[in-house]
């Protein structure tokens, strides 16, 4: 337990930010598994219509610090590989 008033300050900060960081991990996380069930269900047109959402998530966490960049680089491209593979 923090002891000293600055201490203490940050706890209820990082508090805070932790709200925020799952709200954007799920956010990342949600969209990716969406663009995935539209994957396997070979629904191409709505696959395509969710990629620049799931773009979106996952740069996001990668501006919040959430992810690192090489990871959303990664992600990104799994998920567009993802879609263009459909048949």
């Amino acid at each position: 337990m923090p002891i000293t008033k600055g201490a203490k300050k940050t706890l209820r900060g990082d508090a805070r930010k932790r709200v925020f960081n799952l709200r954007r991990a799920s956010a990342m996380k949600s969209a990716l598994k969406d663009l995935k069930k539209k994957v396997e269900a070979k629904s191409k047109k709505e696959a395509q219509e969710l990629l620049p959402k799931a773009y979106k998530a996952i740069d996001k966490a990668t501006k919040r610090g959430i992810i690192k960049p090489n990871t959303a680089s990664r992600k990104k491209a799994q998920a567009a590989r993802l879609v263009k593979n459909i048949e």
